[in-house]
Formats: C-alpha cells, structure tokens, sequence
C-alpha cells in the first residue's frame, strides 16, 4: 500500500496503552498528525511523569487505568470506543527484569493477556498492536532474525515478551481478532529514558562536554544492536493495523552496530576521543548478554511499504544535540 492508498484517519479513535513512554508520545503525535482521536492510559501516581507528553496533552485524552486491573482495561475501552488499541505498555528496562523478574512478568506478559481480554469483551472488532521485542530473539539461532527466526530469550524481559507475543498470535487464532505484533528492534530518541544505554550514553558526553561529568562508567562494548529512531519505528506499528490482513512483522534497519561505534559516534560529535573518559565497570555486565541483534526488516518495506528515514550517526548526533541543549542552563560560563 502507498501512502495516497492508506489515506487518512477520518476521525478514527485509538487507545495507547504506554502513552507516557518515548513510543507512546510519538505515536500520539503520528495518530494526531492524521485526525485521529487520541486517548492514552496511565497509572495512578503521587507524582506524575507526563514529560513526553506535556506538549500534547491539551490535544489527547488520558484515562486512568492499570495492566494488572482488568476491570479498569474494560472500562477504558469501554470509554474511549477505540477502533484500535496498541499496548505499549511494560516494564521495558532489561537489567530491571532480573531485579523484579515476578513484577516484569506481571506487567510485560500477562499485562497483554488483560488487555486483549478486554478488547475481546468490549468489542471484537477492535484492532489491537502488540509491541515485541527484538530481545525475544536473545541467543540468536540465526543472522538476521526475521519473522520466521526462533526466539532463545536471555532475560526476564525476553521471556515475558516471548509471552505476550504468542498470546497475541493465540487470540488471533483463537477468536478472530486483528491483532498484530510488531518485533520492534532497538529504537531510540531524545525521549529515551536515561537508564537506557544509547541515552546513558548521550547524556554522559554531553555532561563531559559541558564540564558536568569526567567519565562514562560502561560494560560490554562489544555487544551489538540494530538501532533505529523510534520517530520512524511508530509508523510501521500504524501501518500494520491499516492492512487487510493481520500479521506480525520485524521493524528493523538491517545494520548493527557496536556499543563501542554508538561511544565513539557520541564523543566525536563534540569533539572528544572516548578512549579518555570510558571506563570499563564490571557492575555493568549482564548475566546473560545478547551479543548481536540485527533485524531483517524486508517483510515490513515490501508489505507494509515502510521505510526508514533516519541513518544511525544521524540518530547519535540527534540525541547529544538534545542532551547539550537539555543540560546548557547548568553549565559554568565558557563551556
């Protein structure tokens, strides 16, 4: 399909489960861009992080709900009467897994289960977007992972993906629902969180720049990942709910690189040679890596007719520019 064949919403009504997340607030902003109607749940806090979405939330409609409440998924959809609903809510940090393996599980795979209960029980007809994980794949059983590659997940994390994945597939199967997964590699933005190495990393050269920090504390600078900006990744996951059939599809750029070329990308950004302010920090190291994800991501470009826009230095160079811009106001006079 092309763009002129997708057209636009025409007043279509979705619901973002994870709305408040870097995913969450580029696909409110892609859905609006397109007239949707945009509601997004989010947690009951004391305190709340609505940061992603400050600039829209004059625009969206937010609802108070919980993955681990049943009864407040149904009456969420039950309120908004979404035509799609995409989950893009988890406990997504990966080291966080194996601190809090019971709760990642809780959230990340029987979260997908209350959700697609509660589309199943409102309204069949909803479409529904699952967003998999490219850590599903963990030991990888082959190079490039596709739709069709074998999952051999190494974290909590992955498990649990692994789980809401198959669930999706089950419900599609099982009840006729359109319901999608889309195994998402590694996308990343200036929304990323801090505690997500790309940024870690950002935000560190650009602290050292400034005159903030003098070292980056790292772990294993030979793993490899398929980075890709998360601006791009949200219109592959619209483009899987306009097709005619459901099916899941690996959203990727087909590159790898190493954490090292992200350290070196960053530094040299702002004119810095890495090797003098990294340091090697076993405390880092995961107890069991993923070595090399790279995605085949030639069933989303011939199917779904999307592409990726932004090059990998492009995205590196994007994300410390933000950060040099973020933490300016706190630097000494000169630097």
């Amino acid at each position: 399909m092309t763009e002129t064949d997708l057209g636009t919403a025409n007043g279509k009504t979705a619901l973002i489960t994870g709305i408040t997340g870097q995913d969450g607030s580029y696909l409110a902003e892609l859905l609006l861009s397109k007239g949707y109607i945009v509601y997004g749940i989010v947690r009951r806090a004391s305190t709340e992080n609505f940061e992603r979405i400050a600039h829209l939330t004059n625009r969206i409609h937010l609802i108070q709900a919980d993955l681990l409440d049943q009864y407040s998924l149904i009456e969420a959809i039950r309120k908004a009467k979404p035509q799609e609903v995409y989950n893009l809510a988890a406990q997504s940090f990966v080291p966080t897994s194996w601190a809090q393996p019971v709760l990642t599980g809780e959230f990340t795979a029987l979260g997908v289960t209350k959700v697609l209960e509660a589309v199943r029980s409102v309204d069949p007809s909803i479409r529904f977007y699952q967003a998999s994980s490219s850590e599903m794949y963990g030991r990888v059983l082959e190079v490039p992972q596709s739709e069709t590659t074998p999952f051999y997940p190494r974290s909590p994390y992955g498990v649990a993906k692994v789980y809401g994945h198959y669930i999706t597939v089950n419900y599609r199967e099982s009840y006729n629902l359109f319901a999608v997964s889309g195994i998402l590699f590694n996308h990343e933005s200036p929304r990323r969180g801090l505690e997500f190495v790309t940024r870690k990393v950002t935000d560190a050269v650009a602290r050292i720049k400034l005159g903030l920090a003098t070292e980056l504390r790292m772990g294993n600078l030979d793993a490899r990942r398929d980075w890709g900006f998360a601006g791009d990744y949200v219109e592959a996951m619209w483009r899987m709910l306009q097709q005619d059939t459901p099916d899941d599809y690996v959203v990727a750029t087909g590159e790898t690189h190493t954490v090292r070329e992200l350290v070196e990308v960053a530094f040299g950004r702002v004119g810095l040679d890495y090797e003098k302010y990294v340091v090697m920090d076993p405390a880092f190291i995961r107890p069991a890596e993923v070595d090399l994800l790279i995605g085949d991501p030639t069933k989303a470009k011939e199917k779904l007719g999307w592409e990726l826009k932004t090059s990998f230095p492009d995205l590196v160079h994007m994300m410390v520019d933000a950060d040099l811009a973020r933490l300016a106001p706190l630097a000494a006079p000169g630097k």
